[in-house]
């Protein structure tokens, strides 16, 4: 099952195949996989199983918007499970527009959802509905969901930075090299066997990575140990690797972020290509860049965001800490810290490293170079 969800990171038509395995192994009737922008009010969910076409149709033209467990699902963050008869009003759902049209007459009487992304104004998610011959949601299935988190979270956050539906494996190497992101096939022990164009420019210049006696290293000691352990993860498999380094952050010499992710090679469709470069994992890593502008914008118009608490956040990602934004801003600090408390209440975050993460996002690690014309 795990090792369907990593071969859909690099064939897409892998998904509904993976849906289907989650919902079996959650003992749940129907699926879905995806992604919801809730400032645009739009859904992209890549992927529906155990539905028929005219009530999902209805369900994303219709009733979405009436799921009264929405609001406690967005409020999750990346990793977290949510189940519907978890939430406090799970009561009032039965008497809910939502129930007595659409999910009442398809049986569904709960839902678990994992949440495997969030930005500023959006979220991705897989969610497994329950009939109610099969009962609410129980501690198993809550466990269970926990474990496929980390394998859905890679394998959405990999399958986002290149375009590979068309891709064959023997093909593998030739498509990685028009990527404008950094990408390594490497060995458990982190040597490498491949590197692409973008790869080995960040070698030549050792940032974020460099390349010693054989072995390919981060910079930095602290995110070195974290690649370590990913990579060596990968030699008990695609379950072996779990929620080892789904996103290692990386820092380079002249102070540069990057974000690098791993994909086991062992197992699966991408066997072939892993044993076509001797590779047992994929190593990709880009700079994580943000249009500031944007992002803040669009939290500010999500959760309501004043400008003094707009300028606050504004801080918090330039300079972080509470003297530091003060001094910036020219305030108390016991200002600053009533106006922090007002946007961790807001956006549903507790510190503000989680802040950073849900303004900035978790872009994908990678864009496709568009071709020279």
């Amino acid at each position: 099952m795990v090792g369907t969800v990593y071969d859909a990171a690099l064939n897409p038509e892998r998904w509904p195949e993976a849906v289907a395995h989650a919902c079996t192994f959650l003992d749940c009737r129907y699926g879905a996989f995806g992604a919801a922008d809730l400032l645009r009010s739009e859904l992209s969910f890549l992927v529906k199983w155990g539905y028929e076409d005219e009530d999902w149709q209805q369900y994303l033209t219709r009733y979405f918007h009436k799921n009264p467990f929405n609001a406690g699902a967005f409020r999750t963050r990346p990793g977290d499970v949510f189940w519907a008869s978890g939430d406090p009003n799970y009561e009032s759902y039965f008497e809910s527009e939502f129930h007595r049209e659409w999910a009442g007459p398809l049986g569904i009487i709960d839902s678990v959802q994992g949440t495997l992304d969030k930005t500023a104004s959006g979220i991705s998610l897989i969610t497994c509905v329950r009939h109610r011959d099969t009962g609410l949601t129980t501690e198993r299935e809550i466990r269970r969901m926990r474990l496929l988190i980390p394998h859905f979270r890679r394998a959405l956050l990999i399958s986002r930075t290149i375009d590979l539906h068309k891709l064959k494996a023997a093909a593998f190497g030739e498509a990685i090299d028009r990527l404008a992101a950094g990408v390594f096939l490497v060995t458990p022990a982190g040597g490498l066997v491949h590197a692409n164009q973008s790869g080995e420019a960040m070698i030549a210049a050792a940032e974020p990575l460099h390349f010693s006696r054989g072995v390919l290293a981060a910079v930095d000691d602290r995110a070195q140990r974290v690649l370590t352990e990913a990579l060596g993860a990968t030699i008990r498999g695609d379950v072996g690797i779990g929620g080892s380094g789904i996103a290692v952050p990386l820092t380079g010499r002249n102070g540069k972020r990057y974000v690098a992710h791993v994909l086991p090679l062992g197992s699966g469709e991408r066997r072939d290509a892993g044993a076509h470069h001797s590779a047992a994992a994929a190593l990709f890593v880009r700079e994580a860049t943000i249009d500031l502008d944007a992002a803040i914008g669009a939290a500010t118009q999500l959760y309501g965001l004043t400008p003094a608490e707009v300028r606050v956040v504004r801080a918090v990602i330039e300079v972080g800490g509470l003297p530091a934004i003060a001094a910036l801003l020219g305030t108390s600090r016991l200002t600053v810290k009533s106006q922090m408390e007002a946007i961790f209440k807001k956006t549903g975050t507790r510190r503000q490293a989680e802040l950073v993460h849900l303004i900035s996002g978790f872009e994908s690690p990678a864009r496709l170079q568009r071709a020279a014309e």
